[in-house]
């Protein structure tokens, strides 16, 4: 198959958001993403429609239970989104899961991210979500595409491991965290109270939902007066202040921590 199949084609448009909100699909490449992918739809979590793959890397896919198309190299090469493509893409289908769905388990933590425009920073924040353990991932507001590509790989599979949920009304999706009993604590660098006070205090031990803001804006006022608290990281060196995926690592890291112990 080459990069004019009509197959190669049609995938291709799945690097644009439009084209992935128009076919309800995304993209995920490489064999570490492939194969979270993979093993997320053998236990139903996601749906993997189609692989495509070149031949050196077909090879290796024996009985990947989807259709393998055996892709040109430049074919692969136009589906990738990467310098250095594997030739290996999955086409998987966009769970349409609602902020919600994802808190129906009433998880003790969760992330939210609001205007959020990098998916670097994105991507990174799910893979820290799910290292902490939290419950689920928000998109709120006018935030990044977590099904775009960069955002994708930055997640290194953990977009198939926990639910991420999105939807553009961001005061919906604090509602939504609400009353799931989660108390929404926004990261500011402007806060006046910090994540160690609030530690030591015991602030973070029930059960919380950090809210992330943008990179260049932080958090909205309209949004800050919902919130039942505002905290910074404390900067004890000379650094101006830090990027926002370190943040949340570092926000999402103390509320694991409080509440393991407390439990």
């Amino acid at each position: 198959m080459t990069e004019r199949s009509s197959r190669v084609v049609v995938a291709r448009k799945l690097t644009r958001r439009a084209g992935r909100d128009r076919a309800g699909e995304f993209l995920a490449e490489g064999s570490q993403a492939v194969g979270e992918a993979l093993a997320a739809h053998t236990a139903g979590r996601v749906r993997v429609r189609s692989l495509f793959a070149t031949e050196e890397q077909a090879a290796k896919l024996t009985d990947a239970g989807v259709p393998v198309h055996v892709v040109t190299d430049r074919a692969a090469a136009s589906l990738s989104e990467t310098v250095t493509p594997q030739g290996l893409v999955a086409q998987c289908e966009l769970p349409a899961t609602t902020p919600a769905e994802a808190l129906a388990s009433r998880p003790p933590l969760v992330a939210v991210l609001l205007g959020v425009a990098d998916p670097g920073n994105a991507g990174t924040v799910v893979r820290v979500a799910d290292a902490a353990g939290a419950g689920a991932v928000l998109f709120a507001g006018d935030t990044v595409d977590p099904y775009n590509g960069k955002a994708v790989r930055a997640s290194t599979g953990s977009l198939f491991h926990l639910p991420v949920a999105r939807d553009r009304d961001a005061l919906a999706v604090l509602a939504a965290c609400r009353e799931a009993g989660l108390r929404l604590v926004g990261a500011d660098g402007y806060a006046s109270d910090d994540l160690d006070s609030a530690s030591v205090r015991g602030e973070l031990a029930g059960p919380t939902a950090w809210v992330f803001g943008s990179e260049a804006h932080g958090l909205p006022e309209d949004v800050l007066a919902e919130l039942d608290a505002t905290l910074r990281v404390p900067i004890y060196g000379g650094a101006e202040s830090l990027n926002l995926a370190t943040a949340a690592a570092v926000c999402l890291y103390a509320s694991a921590r409080a509440q393991r112990h407390h439990g």
